[in-house]
């Protein structure tokens, strides 16, 4: 029963991540988000293509669009699983972000997930997680003006900080008011490590250009990246 419980909740999560803001947005400004800059359907590439207001957009969208599948399945853990429910949680949030990733309507091509995985983050309702990933962004961001940079130390410092408070005992059983243990979150540990690996995929090329020094800086749009088409 629990593993049918996890399947729904990766599915009802791939639901939710098939609203590709981006791409809608793109679409109501008569252009298709993946034929210009980078080619990808996320917050950035609006960013870049679009102005401030499509990123803002954007970015609310697939971040919000993630909080709601994480509150969903809080909600039906609390009352029905409570043993399993931060497991739920994260299976949804990581549904949601696959779903974000590799939409099957648009060939499998869609963003790179930090927004939905900022919105996981918001779901699990952690304010130090919350505090430490946004200040880390945000600092990141602004000493180097890499936002790839920046999203790989979010989705890392999430791994770690949860893990932190996993050990100290902050997250309890709606149940029975107790902790659960660190054997009990295990599995919690392992969704988050699967949402680190996935960014890291997903961000592969551009780990290449920054290595090499060649990638975009954030508000340094250059022409010709926004007219060539994606690969």
């Amino acid at each position: 029963m629990e593993i049918l419980i996890r399947i729904l909740c990766i599915i009802i999560g791939y639901c939710f991540g098939l609203i590709q803001t981006a791409y809608i947005y793109g679409k109501l400004h008569g252009i298709d988000i993946r034929e210009y800059g980078s080619g990808n359907s996320g917050t950035t590439n609006a960013l870049r293509v679009l102005g401030k207001k499509a990123g803002l957009v954007v970015f609310l969208g697939d971040l919000l669009k993630a909080v709601v599948a994480c509150v969903l399945a809080r909600v039906i853990g609390t009352m029905f699983f409570p043993d399993i429910l931060y497991p739920m949680i994260l299976w949804s949030g990581l549904g949601v972000v696959i779903g974000h990733n590799f939409p099957f309507y648009m060939n499998f091509k869609g963003g790179k997930g930090i927004a939905a995985t900022a919105g996981v983050v918001l779901g699990i309702l952690d304010w130090h997680i919350i505090v430490v990933c946004l200040v880390a962004f945000v600092v990141c961001v602004l000493l180097t003006r890499y936002v790839s940079l920046g999203s790989l130390v979010v989705v890392t410092l999430f791994w770690v900080t949860f893990f932190v408070e996993g050990m100290r005992g902050a997250y309890l059983n709606p149940a029975t008011g107790v902790a659960y243990t660190n054997g009990q979150l295990l599995e919690s540990y392992i969704i988050i490590f699967l949402f680190a690996a996935l960014a890291f995929y997903r961000h592969k090329a551009n780990i290449i250009r920054l290595i090499h020094g060649e990638e975009n800086k954030i508000f340094s749009k250059k022409p010709e990246d926004v007219q060539k088409e994606a690969e």
